[in-house]
């Protein structure tokens, strides 16, 4: 189980995370929704431990994640894997090289070096690369450089390196949030299918609704740092979202399409 108790993020007289307490059974899909500032970024960078607490903790399993440091630190990063908006991968690099890089956390010292250098990989660790690649209808662009993908292939490759990773948790930071309708799905079919099949926890932020009532078995929704909501899909109703956020439905998705019409612009 992952629990996340009091956590807050401050940045200066800004609190972008506010107290936010959270317990994930092993095994959820949990969405997570709000308006640009809501603070959905900095809580999964929270728990990944690219940003630093201002306060609380974030445990899994009884374990202390807030507290770790060093290789302990580098280990916990190697079980809970970050996919990001932007993908994230090696635009010069072949795919298949690209979704080895996940298998960088299982090697030590020298032996990680080599890897990326010379790209020094055990056969087993290629097979697994090529497997997770033909898994998601990838395999043929194995030897493509990623840069000649589009956004919903690049986005399938970075969640095929986020497997080899093996991790016990995935966290998606708005994964599709550049993506036209088709490749969304295809994306989200993609860490629904990871879920479900290997149990693996899952942590997406979204910005349609509609996606996460259709793929999440629960939804947390934030405001100014806070969870304002916390429930199963069919809760969250369009009446609930005007009271959450004093806009309708149709206004909260226009602005998100909006916000992520550069972002998408710009990876076209």
């Amino acid at each position: 189980m992952l629990e996340i108790q009091g956590l807050t993020r401050r940045f200066g007289a800004v609190v972008a995370v506010d107290a936010v307490s959270l317990a994930v059974p092993a095994g959820q899909m949990l969405g997570i929704i709000g308006r640009s500032g809501a603070g959905k970024s900095t809580l999964l960078r929270l728990v990944n431990r690219l940003a630093e607490p201002s306060a609380g903790r974030v445990l899994f399993e009884g374990r202390e994640i807030t507290r770790l440091r060093g290789r302990a630190l580098r280990e916990w990063r190697r079980d809970c894997a970050m996919i990001f908006q932007q993908f994230n991968l090696v635009q010069r690099l072949d795919v298949l090289t690209n979704v080895l890089l996940g298998r960088l956390g299982h090697h030590r010292g020298i032996g990680a070096a080599l890897a990326v250098l010379f790209g020094h990989f055990t056969a087993a660790e290629r097979a697994m690369a090529l497997a997770a690649l033909d898994r998601f209808g990838l395999v043929e662009t194995a030897l493509q450089r990623a840069g000649t993908l589009s956004g919903g292939q690049q986005q399938r490759v970075a969640i095929c390196r986020a497997l080899l990773q093996q991790p016990r948790l995935i966290l998606a930071d708005e994964p599709i949030a550049s993506l036209d309708p088709r490749n969304a799905q295809l994306v989200m079919e993609a860490l629904r299918q990871v879920n479900r099949q290997e149990g693996i926890t899952v942590l997406v932020n979204l910005h349609h609704l509609d996606t996460a009532r259709e793929y999440c078995t629960r939804i947390v929704a934030m405001q100014a740092g806070r969870v304002v909501f916390d429930g199963l899909p069919a809760e969250l109703t369009a009446e609930r979202v005007r009271r959450i956020y004093g806009i309708t439905e149709e206004e909260f998705e226009a602005e998100a399409r909006a916000r992520a019409a550069p972002c998408a612009a710009a990876m076209a």
